[in-house]
């Protein structure tokens, strides 16, 4: 029994020396890991002591800015109130008040944005070149336009120039007239003129009053237009001549041609009119608010519809004092050359006249940038890491491809130049557009009444920047269907149809008589419904 007992002792004595060793090691784990959490804790607690006071609400940073929450760092809808770090180990980004998302910025994912194909540009300071666009027609010269009459009665006996477009020369016989008037007129000086060679040996009294008598007959004979040449011959042979050629004044082209064959004419009757179309007018209708750019002597390029792709150079050498009430434009006239006779009286024509800027650098952004809401003009400023903010800004002048910004922006940011139209779609950036003018708290007087149709879409002046809509009744404003001319807010809207294509759109009235289209989208390519 005792050699049993042995072992049996020992083996005891040895299980309770592992077990207590075995209970040191857990201790001394547990309290490596109790060390480690409070390290962790306490590290935690100093990161987040930096951004709250001591009731442990958010604390403000260096500029002033409440610590709101934390943001996923790369752009996920995942906000922390504490500080913590993604699965990749980057930590959530602080946003302070005024960067809270859920204000007037709006937030697009990174894969979005490039399916949407976003643009942006920069805002930046340059010389904004500009052009005065208007439409005119084609006249004749004023100072190259003669009048062919006679001071007499009379009948054409003989026409030489019978059409009505002909080309002249100057000095080129246009008909032959008689006239018993100019016939006793050239027999009373051909008596005159003989009877002074005939009273040469008389007394000065009677040469005197043969004088006279030939001076007088002259001077009729000047006064009907009759050549000198014609005079000297006269006087010489003292033969009248039954008719007399009418010759024209200046070359060019015959427009009018009131002369026939064997007509009687009355003193004063134009008979024809000659025009020299060496050189032309284009008289320019330019609107009201454009005229303050156009100055004299500036050039113009002009297009013809005649003559497709090609300009004409020309400058503008007029500015007509009156403006029209009706059109409220003034008329511009600007000389054009016109070699080879291309350019024919009453030709339609568009007129660009440059007006670049003298001004210093101004600060622009795209044409393309700027949405018009209605009542206000806004762009869409690239924030970064997929957020957007739609902002409010006064615009300038506008040149062809950029618009002056007076405020709003700042040189150096981005501005979304395409696409702008697809992020209008996204759900939230409607609320962001709201809230420029105070979110809910907004007098809802102020804020546009937008209204719905359907209709056709007619046609798109990208000039003018105006369309024509056929429309259906519009229950909002209980108008019936008509044709309507519209703004679009945006070149995108422009381009989102095209004529003949039925079309869903909004619009509101952004002043009396004024609608703009916010929104437009084709429904078919049929007309609107009668």
């Amino acid at each position: 029994m005792s050699q049993l007992n042995v072992p049996l002792a020992g083996t005891r004595r040895d299980a309770r020396q592992r077990g207590g060793a075995g209970t040191i090691i857990l201790l001394l784990l547990a309290a490596v890991a109790i060390a480690a959490a409070g390290y962790w804790a306490g590290q935690q607690r100093s990161y987040a002591g930096a951004h709250t006071t001591a009731d442990g609400t958010a604390a403000p940073d260096a500029g002033g800015k409440k610590l709101l929450y934390y943001r996923n760092p790369m752009g996920l809808p995942d906000t922390s109130p504490t500080p913590k770090k993604d699965s990749m180990g980057m930590d959530y980004l602080p946003v302070y008040e005024g960067e809270d998302e859920g204000g007037n910025g709006i937030k697009v994912s990174n894969a979005r944005v490039q399916n949407m194909g976003v643009r942006v540009a920069p805002v930046q300071k340059r010389q904004l070149d500009a052009a005065v666009r208007a439409s005119g027609r084609i006249e004749v010269d004023e100072r190259r336009l003669v009048t062919v009459t006679a001071k007499f009665e009379g009948y054409i006996e003989r026409l030489y120039v019978n059409a009505t477009g002909q080309s002249v020369a100057k000095g080129t016989p246009l008909f032959d007239a008689f006239s018993p008037e100019l016939l006793a007129a050239q027999r009373e000086y051909a008596v005159a003129a003989q009877g002074l060679a005939r009273v040469k040996d008389a007394d000065a009294a009677t040469q005197a009053g043969m004088q006279r008598l030939a001076d007088s007959a002259l001077a009729r004979l000047r006064l009907w237009d009759v050549t000198d040449e014609e005079i000297e011959r006269l006087a010489a042979s003292g033969e009248a001549r039954r008719t007399l050629t009418f010759r024209a004044p200046a070359s060019g082209i015959v427009l009018e041609r009131k002369a026939t064959q064997g007509m009687r004419f009355m003193p004063g009757e134009v008979l024809f009119q000659i025009a020299d179309l060496s050189s032309v007018w284009l008289v320019a209708d330019v609107f009201e608010q454009d005229l303050g750019r156009v100055r004299m002597g500036s050039k113009a390029r002009v297009r013809l519809e005649a003559y497709p792709g090609q300009t004409v150079e020309g400058r503008v050498t007029f500015i007509y004092p009156t403006l029209k009430a009706e059109t409220r434009s003034a008329q511009v006239r600007i000389e054009l050359p016109n070699p080879g006779g291309r350019l024919k009286p009453a030709m339609f024509a568009q007129v660009e006249l440059p007006v670049g800027s003298s001004q210093d650098l101004q600060l622009v952004v795209p044409n393309a940038a700027v949405i018009d809401s209605g009542t206000r003009r806004v762009v869409i400023v690239d924030q970064g890491a997929g957020r957007f903010e739609p902002r409010e800004v006064k615009t300038g002048a506008r040149g062809d491809e950029f618009t002056v910004i007076t405020d709003g922006v700042k040189e150096g940011e981005s501005v979304v130049v395409a696409a702008n139209f697809l992020l209008d779609a996204e759900s939230n950036l409607r609320a962001a557009l709201s809230g420029l003018t105070g979110g809910s708290n907004t007098n809802p007087d102020k804020v546009p009444v937008s209204h719905e149709a359907v209709g056709k879409l007619d046609d798109v002046d990208a000039q003018g920047g105006t369309m024509i809509i056929t429309h259906e009744p519009v229950k909002s404003l209980n108008w019936p269907t008509m044709t309507m001319e519209f703004v679009p807010s945006n070149d995108a809207i422009a381009k989102a149809a095209k004529p003949g294509d039925a079309i869903r759109f909004e619009f509101v009235e952004r002043k009396p008589g004024e609608w703009v289209v916010t929104k437009m989208e084709k429904t078919g390519a049929a007309g609107a419904k009668k």
